[in-house]
């Protein structure tokens, strides 16, 4: 495997992350220059932080379920890549999704 091509891959998701960022950072600020209320600005603030807990609880849960489903086709010996494999891994992550669709609805 060729590690070269990963560097202008991970220079391309940094300048991407970075310019939402400052995006992110603009929109915040002109929000709040706007003269919008404080109790609009907080609740627009509380929710982006309620959502970016659950993106990171969603990435959690499925990333568990995918590195079950991986342990699983590591247990059964399947070394080639079979539509047998890929249905385990397509499975496991609609399970994780279907969990964290579960615990979002009960976390309110």
């Amino acid at each position: 495997m060729d590690l070269g091509m990963f560097i202008p891959i991970s220079l391309f998701i940094c300048i991407t992350y970075a310019i939402k960022v400052v995006v992110d950072a603009r929109v915040r600020s002109r929000m709040i220059g706007a003269g919008g209320s404080e109790e609009l600005v907080n609740s627009i603030l509380r929710d982006e932080a309620q959502r970016r807990r659950h993106s990171s609880l969603q990435w959690g849960i499925v990333l568990i379920s995918v590195g079950l489903g991986f342990g699983l086709i590591q247990w059964f010996g399947w070394r080639d890549v079979t539509p047998g494999m890929i249905a385990v891994l397509a499975g496991v992550t609609g399970l994780g999704n279907l969990a964290f669709f579960a615990i979002a609805r009960k976390l309110g």
